[in-house]
């Protein structure tokens, strides 16, 4: 408390000096406008240089996760020419999405395992936030694997991958009745997209089983387990 006491009262004491100080400059040229001495923009409380100052102290270690465009940087050994030609992929992310990644999630399995086309073309009618930059961010994967890892054609992709990922949590406070408070915190997610040249296969997660095949693993899942405390 004395110090922001002391602080104020320097700021009175050199108030009249900075008023004389531009009225000293304004009388001895007109040509030249008027600047407020250094001395009380470097005492000023609010500035706009003190607060990038202070953004770039909190986002000096957040770099965000790199490891996931490392892997456009992969070299492969050249293939025998019996071999299948391997499938060009490209991987893109968006960092810092301000959205929560447990309902950013719910779009990113939306979309997996579908065409580019097709992933785009639902994405339009998917009345969410974090979908438009879902979209944005396979749009430009999409752009990227044409201009930089020789796909010859845009459309001839498919989503391999499509996940998300816990970004920064700003906490704050909220007020309520009678004196209270709760807390409240300000979510952000990476999405990460991957790729892939080719078709999409027909049944991305499991294919589909009939009654009898289900009937049957199930027997089998019975008789194969442990009974506890049985010869």
């Amino acid at each position: 408390m004395h110090k922001v006491i002391r602080q104020m009262s320097q700021l009175r004491l050199q108030a009249p000096q900075g008023a004389a100080l531009l009225r000293s400059a304004e009388s001895s040229s007109t040509a030249i406008s008027p600047v407020s001495p250094p001395a009380l923009q470097s005492k000023s409380l609010h500035t706009a240089a003190s607060a990038g100052m202070l953004c770039a102290k909190w986002n000096k270690h957040n770099y965000g996760p790199r490891k996931w465009l490392e892997y456009n940087k992969t070299v492969h050994p050249p293939q025998e020419t019996d071999e299948e030609p391997r499938k060009a992929y490209v991987c893109h992310m968006r960092s810092n999405i301000k959205y929560s990644p447990d309902k950013m999630w719910y779009i990113a399995a939306f979309v997996r395992g579908m065409s580019v086309d097709e992933a785009l073309k639902q994405l339009n009618f998917v009345l969410k936030k974090g979908a438009t930059d879902v979209k944005e961010t396979i749009v430009e994967a999409q752009q990227m694997a044409v201009e930089r890892h020789n796909v010859e054609y845009k459309s001839n992709l498919w989503i391999a991958e499509s996940f998300v990922g816990k970004g920064r949590v700003f906490k704050g406070v909220r007020r309520h009745a009678r004196g209270r408070f709760g807390k409240v915190e300000y979510k952000h997610c990476h999405y990460f997209v991957r790729l892939e040249e080719g078709e999409p296969p027909q049944h991305y997660y499991q294919e589909p089983q009939t009654p009898e095949q289900q009937y049957e693993s199930w027997m089998e899942q019975m008789r194969s387990r442990k009974i506890i405390n049985s010869l």
